[in-house]
């Protein structure tokens, strides 16, 4: 028998990419399944977003709120027992674990050698990792809910966006090829890169295709640093991350002028405008614990890390919840303008 959810309890997700730190979102979505209070309609995520997504998306087909909440502990333990180049916590309680040798010396031949020289047999354990834990021909057919996974077309730029009936094993890796790491994604004959490069995420889908009309930002990347980078390696790191958020940014800034455009203008609006008038943004970030962490953890698969970024996760999803679920369908809890003007 069909039912309607009611509109104070259905979300649309956008969840950031970031490598390991994708492990907060992981705690995020943990406590919000966890509570029971909010179902999703659509979700759109990049890189470690997809990941969650895909994955979340597999356990609620299988499994429900408890299955997605078992999928998604499974995989990111699954992503710890895969990589054992990282040294312990640091010796101070909470330091974040410290790159290994082997690791360290790997990304530091990604400056001179191409992923070709460096891993010609394209080794990547991720591979088996997502066919293992997601059934793609299945949550073709009977995925439960909207999934739009962003992956960058190497050779033009332009954003490709993977809907739920296009899901596969190469689409997750595409969102998630670094092409100083991996060996570009081949779908269709065509070349793919990280999605951060197009969308990180991309929201449009989830104001042009779902059902709700709130949509939750999960973020990974801060949106102002406390600190401008000095050294050669501080600036490198900076200016990827500033290029993975631009286009979420020229995204969001769109959507806040465009609601400011309609403020006060009800009655002369056509469907579109009223669309955009009534929805309603939320933002779930961790600027202060993201600032404070290395760029470099962002590839350090620990297990005892994963926990702690997971507990994070958990714990602003709860003080969200708290402070915001009265909202949902009604108003946003943020202001557009004053986050991305």
């Amino acid at each position: 028998m069909s039912f309607l959810i009611p509109a104070d309890r259905t979300v649309n997700l956008a969840l950031q990419g970031g490598g390991a730190h994708g492990a907060f979102t992981w705690g995020v979505l943990d406590y919000l399944l966890e509570d029971g209070r909010l179902v999703f309609d659509g979700i759109s995520g990049t890189s470690a977003g997809a990941m969650n997504a895909v994955v979340l998306a597999q356990g609620l087909m299988t499994g429900g709120a408890d299955g997605a909440r078992a999928a998604l502990a499974n995989f990111w333990n699954a992503v710890a027992d895969s990589v054992p180049f990282v040294q312990g916590i640091g010796s101070d309680e909470g330091e974040p674990p410290k790159l290994g040798p082997a690791l360290k010396l790997m990304l530091q031949l990604t400056d001179h050698f191409s992923p070709s020289q460096l891993n010609p047999f394209d080794l990547n354990p991720l591979r088996t990792i997502v066919a293992k834990q997601v059934d793609f021909e299945q949550l073709q057919r009977d995925c439960p809910v909207k999934l739009f996974v962003a992956a960058t077309h190497a050779n033009s730029g332009k954003l490709r966006m993977f809907q739920s009936s296009e899901l596969s094993v190469d689409a997750i890796l595409a969102s998630a090829c670094l092409p100083t790491i991996h060996h570009p994604i081949m779908i269709g004959g065509e070349p793919y890169w990280d999605g951060g490069y197009s969308a990180n995420p991309a929201v449009f889908p989830l104001f042009y295709y779902c059902n709700s009309r709130d949509i939750l930002l999960v973020l990974l990347t801060p949106l102002k640093y406390k600190e401008t980078p000095y050294s050669v390696q501080e600036i490198k790191h900076r200016q990827q991350e500033l290029s993975f958020q631009s286009t979420f940014l020229r995204e969001m800034r769109m959507f806040a002028h465009l609601r400011e455009f309609v403020k006060g203008s009800w009655f002369h609006l056509g469907s579109f405008e009223r669309r955009i008038a009534r929805a309603n943004f939320h933002v779930i970030a961790a600027d202060k614990l993201m600032s404070e962490l290395p760029p470099e953890t962002k590839a350090i698969a620990n297990k005892q890390f994963f926990l702690m970024l997971r507990d994070n996760g958990r714990k602003h999803a709860k003080t969200w919840l708290d402070q915001c679920h009265g909202a949902i369908g009604k108003r946003s809890t943020v202001e557009l303008t004053d986050l991305f003007y």
